[in-house]
């Protein structure tokens, strides 16, 4: 009886109704060692899904789309999943400063002078909060963190394409403004950079690099001059990052090169104009903006804790003026042309501790991923020499660095504070650090880690 197969129900057992588990005993012994099913992973779909949708807008493209709600649908759908696979962690500072941020944003709903553009930006955020946190529960390992990122540079350079061919115009939503577009290409451009330089393929590399160039010839065609001010911030950071500052300083006078060759005269020319008198005197373009920033420090010293209210800044600039006008010229209406005028006129002192918090612990969570992946022999004085085929963390690191700085830079003249970009961008870093240290497949990683420095006589990260 001993060799009986126990899966084969016995006359007893079906007189009594009683079956045993039709489970092969290999998987029943799995299910007792604790061994977890296969993740499901839908939430990580979805997660693409919206990328899709949300920067490549193909509802732009076929109008029937621009019915369909894809964006609160699948955020909502994303919380959801994010929700079943309990694994949402508030144990990051950018996601606990979430919480309070939210907090004073439904604080402004009801006393608002526009009710209803501060309840809009409300729900947007709370759509985004969502949208961060799946994020950060589904893109868990290195493999889906760069099958996110390829996607996202695959997006970009359709849009940069599109872009170029509409003259420098984005494809529509809220980058069609050619300054915002630009904002968009700054912060893609890092990411075309340092994954050129952790490429070991030949056609790893040429891919890279034309992502790289169609970035850069689509940024020109905007001739934004705020959009250039944060390329070339990005592209110094690229350069003080860089693994080898040789290999590098080709790279960036190649780029230099194909921009002077391929840019039209009239992109040069407004790229000059931003210091010409005509622009920074009371008359031009300059005087207009310091007048709508001097308007924003009105509203931040009449409610400097909690700000006029998020959305509302175009509808109190009339009250603000009090009559007065920019050459017989009322700016009622108009945007702060600053993300951080925005910033500080809408939200005041909370806005800025809670959202310069979140962008400081960014820095320190890829600090940590930088110096935990960086082998310590070829750690220079920055840590910025590397060896090719190093672990591509700290590519991705540095690029999402990188790709903050394109975004502030450009978004000092440009109102681009309630766009998605930053707040993704935020949700990828979160993500990158949980993969580094904690994260879902990370552990094993970081032990290869400690094993490479301790072989180098190095004390193992923490």
């Amino acid at each position: 009886m001993r060799f009986m197969d126990r899966s084969i129900p016995t006359t007893s057992q079906r007189m009594l109704g009683v079956l045993p588990s039709l489970t092969p005993v290999s998987n029943r012994n799995q299910t007792r060692k604790g061994l977890a099913a296969p993740e499901s992973k839908t939430g990580f779909y979805l997660v693409l899904v919206y990328l899709l949708f949300e920067f490549g807008r193909p509802q732009e493209l076929i109008p029937p789309l621009a019915a369909l709600p894809f964006g609160t649908g699948l955020s909502v759908l994303i919380f959801l999943n994010a929700v079943r696979s309990g694994k949402i962690d508030f144990s990051r500072l950018q996601t606990k400063l979430w919480i309070p941020l939210l907090v004073v944003m439904m604080i402004h709903v009801p006393i608002a002078i526009n009710n209803f553009h501060a309840l809009m930006t409300l729900k947007d955020m709370i759509l985004l909060y969502a949208v961060y946190l799946g994020i950060t529960v589904f893109v868990d390992s290195t493999e889906k963190m760069m099958t996110c990122i390829k996607m996202w540079l695959g997006i970009h350079a359709f849009l940069a394409i599109m872009g170029t061919l509409q003259g420098g115009h984005g494809i529509g939503g809220w980058m069609g403004d050619e300054n915002d577009f630009c904002m968009v290409m700054d912060m893609v451009v890092p990411f075309a950079y340092f994954l050129l330089f952790s490429a070991t393929g030949t056609v790893q590399k040429i891919k890279y690099v034309a992502f790289l160039g169609t970035f850069l010839v689509a940024a020109m065609a905007t001739l934004s001059r705020g959009g250039f001010l944060g390329l070339a911030a990005a592209g110094a950071y690229c350069w003080y990052r860089s693994p080898k500052k040789g290999n590098a300083l080709v790279v960036l006078l190649i780029a230099v090169i194909f921009m002077v060759l391929l840019a039209p005269q009239t992109y040069w020319d407004e790229i000059a104009s931003s210091t010409s008198d005509e622009t920074m005197s009371n008359e031009g373009t300059g005087g207009a903006r310091l007048y709508t920033w001097g308007i924003g420090m009105e509203m931040f010293y009449s409610n400097p804790i909690i700000g006029i209210g998020q959305g509302n800044f175009p509808w109190t600039v009339g009250t603000y003026e009090a009559g007065e006008k920019f050459h017989d010229r009322s700016f009622a209406g108009r945007q702060a042309h600053s993300a951080w005028v925005t910033l500080i006129a809408e939200l005041g002192l909370v806005g800025i501790v809670i959202i310069g918090g979140m962008l400081f612990q960014c820095y320190r969570d890829l600090a940590f991923v930088r110096g935990t992946f960086t082998p310590p022999q070829t750690r220079g004085k920055h840590g910025q020499i590397m060896k090719v085929g190093e672990d591509v963390r700290v590519y991705l690191a540095r690029a999402m660095e990188g790709s903050l700085i394109g975004f502030i830079m450009s978004s000092v003249f440009i109102s681009t504070l309630w766009y998605p970009s930053m707040w993704i961008m935020m949700a990828l870093v979160v993500a990158l650090r949980n993969i580094s240290n904690g994260g879902v497949g990370a552990e094993k990683d970081i032990k290869k880690v400690r094993v490479i420095k301790t072989q180098h006589g190095a004390t193992a990260a923490d």
